[in-house]
């Protein structure tokens, strides 16, 4: 015996702003679709046909890097050189001839004027790589003109979070724990859920999920979801885990004053039973046999 409801969970990403634009001009190609995993030196879009590439550096690009140049974000620069194996030198943030040399060697590569100047809007630097991240697509399109300035990179978490918006009634049923199965494609996934946020208006109820034990709910499948907009999922909130037994109509039961509960059989004798689950007017129970037939006792309302 087992008890089940069926509604929509919301599977959404939550992007976090991680690099800003400093490119001025008009954007010609976007590299670097919506969730893509991207590493250091992907290039993420192209503006006036010059790559904008990514880097890794808590630093955000703010200037042009060139021979003589000092300070953190040109350490950030030595390193993402030496990642891509174009500088053998010491990450030191000073900028030298060598370094100069690996600029050149890194922009022939990209197949653009190997000047060994690095302009500020041809980086954008976010704290962590290898990473998932989306463009902003109502800014950085084919054809669009940016000024330089704008947050259009942004990066997603390892896994989106999942929530269930349901009506007060039916979150009654879904206490904090209770099992909840999410279909995609041929695959359940198991979650639980977490907490419950009232609206503003009472009218609605946001019911949390999470994974078993803190794993990701959609496991190592995360990626297969799309990174914009809400992807709806069914769920089913099971409401009385699967239970095996002895079923019996709930209104056979009998409970005496000292609270233990019994059934009588169609020959008039009583047997006292124990009540391991109920759903839906049945239950299941220990200390009857099999096949024993029951006695239902006819209520008044029946013989009105």
């Amino acid at each position: 015996m087992s008890s089940s409801i069926t509604l929509n969970a919301i599977a959404k990403w939550d992007p976090e702003p991680v690099g800003t634009n400093l490119a001025a001009g008009t954007v010609t190609s976007v590299s670097a679709a919506a969730g893509n995993e991207v590493g250091a030196g992907a290039v993420l879009y192209s503006v006036d046909l010059r790559p904008v590439v990514v880097a890794e550096g808590d630093v955000p690009a703010f200037r042009t890097l060139a021979r003589d140049s000092v300070g953190a974000d040109a350490a950030q620069l030595q390193a993402f050189l030496a990642e891509l194996g174009f500088y053998e030198g010491a990450v030191d943030g000073d900028l030298g001839v060598e370094s100069e040399r690996a600029i050149e060697q890194w922009q022939e590569s990209l197949g653009i004027e190997a000047t060994g100047v690095v302009n500020r809007g041809d980086l954008v630097f976010v704290p962590h790589l290898p990473g998932r991240v989306v463009i902003d697509e109502e800014i950085v399109f084919r054809g669009a003109t940016l000024a330089g300035g704008e947050s259009v990179v942004s990066g997603l978490a390892a896994a989106p979070s999942f929530s269930i918006p349901a009506t007060p009634t039916q979150a009654a049923l879904m206490p904090e724990g209770t099992t909840v199965l999410i279909t995609f494609q041929d695959t359940k996934w198991p979650a639980v859920v977490s907490g419950q946020a009232p609206s503003a208006d009472g009218n609605q109820v946001d019911v949390s999920l999470e994974g078993i034990d803190g794993a990701p709910i959609c496991a190592d499948s995360c990626a297969l979801l799309p990174a914009t907009g809400q992807n709806l999922l069914t769920s089913e909130i099971v409401l009385q885990e699967p239970v095996s037994g002895i079923i019996a109509p709930t209104a056979a039961l009998l409970t005496k004053a000292d609270g233990t509960i019994n059934v009588i059989d169609d020959e008039g004798r009583t047997h006292p039973v124990t009540v391991t689950a109920n759903a839906q007017g049945m239950s299941v129970i220990d200390g009857a046999k099999a096949g024993m037939r029951v006695q239902v006792p006819v209520s008044e309302d029946t013989q009105e």
